[in-house]
C-alpha cells in the first residue's frame, strides 16, 4: 500500500485483512442526470453517507465538516475502530471517495486509502458484488484526534492571498475560474479567488483512476507549490479534495482543504474575486 491509494488486485487479495473496513462514498456529480446511483458493491461494504451522517446538516453551505463528536460516533457505529485499515472508493471511479479520505485524515486517522478507479475499476476486473450494502454488527472504538492543519476556513484563505509561501489552487472547470460560465449553484457570484491558480480535477485521471506519479507530477510543476503551503478550493469542498488526494500522491503533504469553496466565497460580498 504505497501512499494514499490502492489498486483493485490489492483489494480483491485482501479482502479477509484483518481490521479491514470498506466504505462506499459515493456522492451525486453536480449536473449528472444520467449516473444512477446503486447498493450494488464490493463485498463487505459499508455505505459511508456523505449525504447525511457524513457532513454538517445544519452547516450554511453544501458539504461542510461535521462535528467532530457527530463523525466519531456515526464512525462508531459502522463499527471502525481506532486500529481499522480503511479503503474508501465510489462508483463514478475517483470523484467523491477522496472527500472521505480527507475527513479520516482530518479527523486523525492515518490509515485511510482511496480505491483507484473505484466500483468501476473493481468491475473492469470482473471481480464479484453484493448486492446490497453490510450493516454493522457492533460498535467500534474510534477516536477523534482532530488535525487543524488540513483544514482553511475563510479567513485563513484571505489571509493567505498575498503571502509567497502559499498558494490556493481551484479544481472548478476552466469556464468557472474564469467567470465565462455561470456558478451551477444560484446567487453565486462568478470568478475566482485572488492570487489562485486553476487546475480542473478532472484533468488529474484518465478511464476512472488517478493519472501517473510521472504525469501527475508533471501537472503539478507548473505551480512552483514545493515549499509552498498549499490551499485546495473547488465548488464545495469535493472536488478540492481530488488535488489533494493527486497532490498527495507525489509528496505535496503541506495541505489544506478550504471547506466552504466557491459556495462560502462566491456569497460573501466582502470577499475579493479576480475575473
Amino acid at each position: 500500500m504505497n501512499h494514499n491509494i490502492v489498486t483493485a488486485d490489492w483489494l480483491k487479495n485482501n479482502l479477509n485483512l484483518e481490521n479491514l473496513i470498506i466504505l462506499d462514498a459515493t456522492l451525486p456529480k453536480v449536473g449528472d442526470k444520467t449516473t444512477v446511483i446503486t447498493t450494488e458493491c464490493i463485498p463487505s461494504t459499508l455505505l459511508f453517507d456523505l449525504t447525511k451522517e457524513f457532513r454538517n446538516l445544519d452547516g450554511q453551505f453544501p458539504n461542510t465538516v461535521p462535528l467532530k463528536n457527530k463523525f466519531e460516533k456515526n464512525v462508531q457505529q459502522l463499527g471502525i475502530n481506532s486500529g481499522s485499515i480503511i479503503i474508501v472508493y465510489d462508483q463514478h471511479g475517483t470523484y467523491s471517495s477522496p472527500r472521505a479520505w480527507w475527513l479520516f485524515k482530518l479527523m486523525g486517522h492515518e490509515k485511510v486509502f482511496v480505491l483507484n478507479g473505484g466500483l468501476k475499476a473493481w468491475k473492469t476486473k470482473k471481480f464479484e458484488t453484493d448486492a446490497l450494502y453490510n450493516i454493522p454488527t457492533s460498535k467500534g472504538n474510534f477516536k477523534v484526534s482532530y488535525n487543524a492543519d488540513l483544514f482553511s476556513s475563510n479567513s485563513n484563505v484571505l489571509g493567505n492571498i498575498n503571502h509567497t509561501d502559499s498558494i490556493t489552487i481551484d479544481a472548478r472547470s476552466p469556464k468557472r475560474f474564469l467567470a465565462l460560465t455561470e456558478e451551477p449553484r444560484v446567487g453565486l457570484r462568478s470568478g475566482h479567488i485572488p492570487n489562485s491558480k486553476n487546475l480542473h480535477y478532472s484533468t488529474l485521471t484518465e478511464n476512472n483512476c488517478l493519472k501517473t506519479e510521472t504525469e501527475l507530477t508533471t501537472l503539478f510543476k507548473t505551480f512552483d507549490i514545493n515549499d509552498k503551503k498549499v490551499i485546495y478550493s473547488c465548488g464545495s469542498g469535493i472536488t478540492a479534495c481530488i488535488l489533494a488526494l493527486a497532490g498527495s500522491q507525489i509528496g505535496y503533504n503541506n495541505f489544506s482543504i478550504y471547506d466552504g469553496s466557491w459556495s462560502e466565497w462566491g456569497i460573501s460580498m466582502e470577499l475579493p474575486i479576480e475575473v
